[in-house]
């Protein structure tokens, strides 16, 4: 199994969601650590592929978005969890999207790192 990784603040973001919805993106994590996909993992729009996922919940009214990649082999990457707050459709928001970008190239560089230690 591969281990859960977290970039930036997406631990503390998603301890802030309501229990409920912390178990299914949790379990959707555990899922991807063994290498399975969750059944509501859909490929995230613009990141090329199936290995920048999102899951989706809806709790109370709100909807809580998680973004994981599984792109590299050392670990499972969370890069974001938020509350989708936009009232204005689906689509999720541009400043979302950049900082899942950012968060994917710290990911991109820590798995990296791990790599050349390893072959030490």
């Amino acid at each position: 199994m591969r281990p859960l990784n977290f970039v930036g603040s997406a631990r503390d973001d998603l301890r802030a969601f309501p229990k409920d919805v912390r178990d299914v993106v949790g379990y959707a994590l555990f899922l991807a650590q063994e290498g399975n996909k969750h059944a509501d993992a859909k490929p995230l729009r613009g990141f090329g592929g199936g290995s920048v996922l999102e899951v989706v919940d809806d709790y109370n009214g709100d909807t809580y978005r998680a973004v994981y990649t599984v792109r590299f082999k050392d670990a499972v990457y969370l890069l974001h969890a938020f509350k989708k707050k936009s009232r204005r459709g689906i689509e999720t928001p541009k400043s979302d999207l950049y900082l899942i970008k950012v968060r994917l190239k710290q990911a991109e560089a820590e798995s990296q790192r791990g790599r050349s230690r390893r072959r030490v």
